[in-house]
């Protein structure tokens, strides 16, 4: 271990068990939020610009946030998600693209409406906010709900229409949107308070205050540590081994000679 090799080796180590040591409190500095927002500021109504930017994830804290976005319905639009609960009863949600009024440019926000118990409700729905939607010189209108974290797009269930959709993701809703050239797009979505077209309200409590310890950064700060100290001991196996080569063969040398 004290040859030069092992010790230009051992340097080596030090170095990738420093990195990886500063990643490791880079991870612990993360996982305190030395910030956290105050008990009960979800339920502050706040214009959805003030909240999140088109294009930027949502913050977990925010997530759930009581926000408002004043436009108006793009027709065509209107699209059914399937699999949704309202107080533990299954149905669907009818969703919209609303075109947020007086941005710099062209942004909308995928919306979820309201409620319905059955498809055929859900479709009834549709074709009157498709006939509001469509009426001339509609004004903007503001709708309050809260954000919520993109679910992510999900494939439809075997032997479903392929256009079937059970997560509430914006990015795949943004696919089947009309008159999308050049636009901007939220990534979280707006589950309204109150339901349009004859839906029902959706059910969307209040989000319960989190901790401010990020477990998941804790876990990689811990991983971190192991990857430091397992840095070293790889130096220490293959300097074993070296010497452990060498005794063999100085060993079976001596055997050779007697």
């Amino acid at each position: 271990m004290l040859r030069p090799r092992w010790l230009a080796l051992l340097g080596l180590c030090l170095v990738v068990a420093g990195v990886f040591a500063w990643l490791g409190q880079w991870q612990l500095g993360r996982a305190i939020d030395t910030t956290p927002a105050p008990p009960g500021s979800t339920e502050e109504v706040r214009p959805i610009a003030d909240v999140v930017a088109p294009g930027e994830y949502l913050a977990g804290p925010l997530v759930g946030q009581r926000v408002t976005a004043t436009g108006t319905w793009v027709p065509g639009d209107f699209i059914v998600v399937s699999s949704r609960f309202n107080d533990g009863e299954e149905g669907y949600w009818v969703t919209g693209q609303l075109r947020i009024a007086d941005a710099e440019t062209p942004t909308s926000v995928a919306v979820a409406i309201g409620w319905a118990v059955t498809e055929a409700d859900a479709r009834a729905a549709i074709e009157e906010l498709e006939a509001e939607a469509a009426a001339p010189f509609t004004n903007p209108f503001a709708v309050t709900g809260r954000l919520i974290s993109d679910e992510g797009p999900a494939p439809p269930p075997r032997g479903a229409d392929p256009q079937t959709m059970t997560r509430m993701s914006p990015a795949a809703l943004l696919s089947r949107w009309h008159d999308t050239e050049g636009l901007d797009v939220y990534r979280p979505y707006l589950a309204a308070e109150i339901a349009q077209g004859g839906l029902v309200d959706i059910s969307s409590p209040a989000p319960e205050d989190g901790s401010d310890l990020n477990w998941l950064n804790i876990f990689y700060a811990v991983e971190w540590a192991v990857f430091a100290g397992f840095a070293f001991y790889l130096w220490y196996r293959l300097a074993r081994d070296a010497w452990e080569r060498e005794l063999e063969e100085f060993e079976e040398g001596e055997g050779e000679a007697e």
